[in-house]
């Protein structure tokens, strides 16, 4: 198929959310600012030198090359981003930070290898179910390839612990058994599978168990595991329909845990307002109302598969951030898709739709 020009419309809903993200990341991170000059310098760079720009320049050529390159190397891809993930167990080399094992320490530099676990699954993934086409349909090439990925990166990521992040690949995969075509007795069976396995963990995991119970009574341990959100209804409520302006937010300053991370979406309503956070969710459906129609468009099912995983993955996780600050979910601490501080996810997000818009330049449009 003759390669036409790219999706636009997709590219300025890109580039709008990320315009909105770093004027809200510049802005939360103000409270860091307050605190200690030379680390805000550094969570500056990380974000703005190392996600954003180098981001850019991967989201350029990932846009160049044809998207059929990852199917072919898909596995190698999987199985690089499995090892690296599980490189945080390895001594003097894995970092641990709040009782966690997540990050990778090279020298000053840290990141979290899950960014690219969760691309890798979807890359792998997407190759696999195009690959079975409709054997997917068989037990054998749909839900049991998926059971025997899931589980490995349950090892993993449980050991770490890292929940959320298990779940947004869980969600993510049965997204795209859906799309595949996988009968939906088996899609309900995974479901009931991945809840079990979360309602087991919640059951032998005091801090998870804490967040449930904050999410059933927000107000029953306000200065300690409540704290959070209760700070981040406050900060919402607080911006009214306008909100208090860019850089007016009160309770990034020494209230607000993360509030360039994990809350950043409270800055984001305090400052901006109803207004503000109508505008923003608006912009994200649009993203998935388009990104689901360059998927729809797709010259092929590798094309389509890869397409809708990466914007499942991306708009579950902006839900997911989002209804967990508003206290709609139990805290989860998500990060905000093309917001939050993390220049590693940055970067992988933004190289991500440079896939997204490659498909866009085959897909059969109307």
């Amino acid at each position: 198929m003759k390669e036409k020009k790219i999706d636009r419309f997709f590219l300025i809903i890109v580039g709008l959310l990320l315009t909105i993200g770093i004027t809200m990341f510049v802005s939360a991170s103000l409270g860091i600012l307050a605190k200690n000059e030379k680390l805000f310098y550094s969570v500056l760079f990380s974000q703005l030198i190392l996600g954003l720009g180098l981001g850019l320049i991967g989201m350029y050529f990932c846009s160049k090359i044809n998207y059929k390159f990852w199917r072919k190397y898909a596995f190698f891809i999987f199985l690089a981003s499995i090892l690296l993930t599980a490189s945080v167990f390895i001594p003097h080399w894995g970092w641990s930070h709040g009782g966690a094992q997540r990050w990778v320490q090279l020298g000053s530099f840290s990141f979290q290898p899950v960014e690219f676990l969760k691309f890798g699954f979807i890359i792998y993934f997407a190759a696999w179910l195009s690959w079975a086409k409709n054997r997917v349909q068989n037990f054998k090439f749909g839900i049991l390839p998926f059971a025997v990925m899931l589980a490995i990166i349950a090892l993993i990521l449980f050991k770490q612990p890292d929940t959320k992040n298990f779940i947004l690949i869980g969600v993510t995969g049965i997204s795209m058994l859906f799309i595949s075509g996988v009968p939906m007795k088996y899609i309900l069976g995974a479901g009931i599978g991945v809840f079990f396995v979360l309602g087991s963990l919640v059951f032998f995991t005091p801090y998870l168990q804490e967040r449930v119970k904050t999410f059933i009574n927000p107000s029953i341990d306000p200065r300690g595991s409540s704290y959070q959100i209760q700070q981040s209804l406050i900060a919402i409520g607080s911006g009214g329909i306008f909100g208090r302006g860019f850089g007016q937010s009160i309770q990034k300053f020494s209230y607000l845990p993360e509030p360039q991370g994990d809350s950043i979406f409270a800055v984001l309503g305090e400052e901006l307002g109803f207004v503000g956070v109508s505008a923003t969710i608006f912009i994200y459906l649009l993203f998935v109302l388009r990104g689901f129609r360059i998927a729809n468009n797709s010259p092929d099912l590798f094309g389509r598969l890869l397409v809708s995983g990466i914007v499942i993955l991306i708009i579950v996780q902006s839900f997911m951030h989002i209804a967990s600050i508003t206290g709609v979910l139990p805290l989860t601490g998500v990060p905000l898709p093309f917001m939050s501080h993390g220049g590693t996810a940055l970067m992988i997000y933004v190289m991500a739709i440079g896939i997204v818009l490659q498909v866009s330049k085959y897909q059969q449009r109307n």
